[in-house]
């Protein structure tokens, strides 16, 4: 980030990826959607992507379950998309996640972890991946078996670094207590709609420790692209102050709030429209002042600052 006299504009450098020394792009894409493209849509959509700078691109074993099935479609095609492009998988910085267990909520067992790591990497087609997450706490696993679990993942060469997504802060804290390889991320919801990482203090936790943070949700489950109710609409105009001064979309818009907080937030961009990844680079033209970004947080709050 880069502080400026009136104000401070978020760059589209790359970053690390918390104490992991992986570099990554500013904004990842996410694949939450992807598993329902053909493999020349999912390829066109990885394109725009990297053609948008993005690097760090966010599946999950999950992705693509609607219910009744479809457990493993994004990471499914993706693998579809590796075997036929030749090369691709190298331009990217992968993550994914597994623990969700569908009917059953979560599952971090060490036993388990391990093979739905395998059944993920064998459904990509690739060896290894940058970033391996968690991607729900499981309350019946005690953190130093997740913890296990994860330094063996490491150790066995199929996984770079380790984060965790939905998190609380006392999670982080109990499961950091038993690892001797460091957290690289943590994964919250985060937008102009969802202050709950900035109330609960844990982008002030990912600070202390350095851990990258990687915001879902980023367009609050696309109510700030159709706000439905006072709150949703006061945040939009604020946003939407800042787009027409900047030229941009309010969508990038929100993604530079998101990224303007010295947490220095990766927004995950889960849209599966090419022209709507185009507009990413709109997030790093906007000069923020302290005025700007606080009348969004007063917007999403509904009241005034103490």
């Amino acid at each position: 980030m880069t502080t400026m006299s009136y104000g401070w504009r978020v760059t589209p450098d790359p970053r690390p990826l918390g104490k992991s020394g992986i570099m990554v792009s500013p904004i990842a894409w996410g694949m939450w959607r992807f598993g329902h493209a053909t493999v020349t849509e999912g390829r066109a959509l990885i394109e725009a992507a990297l053609g948008a700078g993005v690097t760090l691109f966010d599946t999950a074993d999950i992705y693509g379950f609607d219910g009744s099935g479809g457990f493993g479609d994004a990471e499914a095609l993706l693998g579809r998309i590796f075997a036929e492009s030749p090369g691709l998988r190298d331009r990217l910085v992968l993550a994914t996640k597994g623990g969700i267990t569908p009917p059953v909520p979560y599952n971090s067992s060490p036993a388990y972890l391990v093979e739905a790591l395998d059944a993920s990497l064998k459904r990509m087609r690739v060896e290894r991946v940058e970033l391996y997450q968690i991607h729900r706490p499981d309350i019946l696993t005690h953190p130093q078996e997740v913890a296990r679990a994860l330094e063996d993942m490491v150790a066995s060469g199929k996984v770079g670094a380790i984060g965790v997504s939905n998190y609380t802060l006392a999670q982080h804290q109990a499961l950091a207590r038993f690892l001797s390889v460091p957290l690289a991320s943590t994964q919250p919801e985060f937008s102009p709609l969802h202050l709950e990482p900035i109330t609960s203090g844990l982008l002030d936790h990912a600070m202390a420790e350095d851990l990258a943070v990687l915001a879902w949700s980023p367009l609050g489950g696309g109510r700030i692209g159709a706000p439905q109710d006072s709150r949703a609409h006061a945040v939009c105009t604020a946003l939407d102050a800042v787009a027409v001064e900047h030229g941009v979309s309010r969508a990038a818009a929100a993604y530079g709030w998101v990224m303007a907080h010295p947490a220095r937030a990766i927004p995950i961009v889960g849209t599966q429209n090419p022209a709507r990844i185009a507009e990413l680079s709109g997030a790093f033209t906007i000069n923020w002042t302290r005025q700007s970004w606080y009348d969004v947080l007063v917007a999403a709050r509904g009241e005034r600052l103490p």
